[in-house]
């Protein structure tokens, strides 16, 4: 699966590659300027392109909108980091964003897990020979908390079965073989049509192609590091 991503590029180029405005606070825009690690499991802000004007910051981890309870909400956004190709358009959680509420999320590369055979695990970052940035596809809801009236806008990385390239590497764990979904910039402005069916939405969730990607170890420690912290994507020795 999906669930350590990097931007590394700052936001004015990636608001140059989207075509979109930059109206973010300084606060915010700390947080997500140069993520060379943002992990899922924390529920991190990140930058994400919507059909707005505007680069949106949501948070990762999606929340339905008919969520009732904050307890709730907690429990159901540490499963919806991800969204699986296969079952998008069926689980409760996602058939309606798919159809209605799809994102970019901007990437510079991610990170996988490649199982030695002695048991040990080795991380790799991937990334596109042809992008510098590119989009995974991903889908996004806004949620109130009835409680409090706080908005939570929430997103999640659809994944789809790896290419032989990425298989090699993620071959291991408890969703072994996967890979985020990766839009070509031909294909972003579709993926953000509003009117586009649900038999066009389905042929965009396809493997990319392995001959536009590459890899390579990083330190296992990577994990740890400040998010801003360029060394994370040194090559490992």
């Amino acid at each position: 699966m999906c669930y350590h991503i990097s931007m590394k590029a700052r936001l004015q180029k990636l608001a140059e590659r989207y075509g979109r405005k930059t109206d973010i606070g300084e606060i915010i825009r700390e947080i997500i300027e140069q993520q060379y690690h943002t992990g899922a499991f924390s529920n991190p802000q990140y930058p994400i392109i919507t059909a707005e004007e505007e680069i949106q910051v949501f948070q990762w981890g999606l929340i339905p909108f008919w969520t009732r309870r904050d307890s709730d909400a907690q429990e159901v956004r540490r499963m919806t980091y991800n969204a699986k190709a296969e079952t998008v358009f069926d689980k409760p959680s996602f058939r309606e964003p798919i159809l209605s509420k799809r994102c970019l999320v901007p990437s510079t590369g991610y990170f996988e897990y490649h199982h030695n055979e002695d048991g040990s695990t080795t991380p790799f970052y991937i990334y596109l020979l042809t992008e510098e940035i590119f989009s995974l596809a991903g889908i996004y809801d806004i949620w109130v908390n009835r409680q409090t009236g706080e908005i939570f806008q929430t997103f999640s990385v659809i994944t789809t079965e790896a290419n032989p390239f990425t298989a090699a590497i993620h071959n291991g764990g408890k969703n072994p073989r996967r890979m985020p979904v990766i839009l070509s910039p031909e294909d972003e402005g579709k993926w953000l049509d509003p009117d586009l069916s649900k038999f066009a939405i389905s042929e965009l969730l396809k493997p990319f192609d392995e001959k536009q990607m590459d890899a390579y170890p990083v330190r296992s420690d990577f994990i740890k590091k400040n998010p801003h912290d360029k060394t994370i994507l040194e090559k490992a020795s």
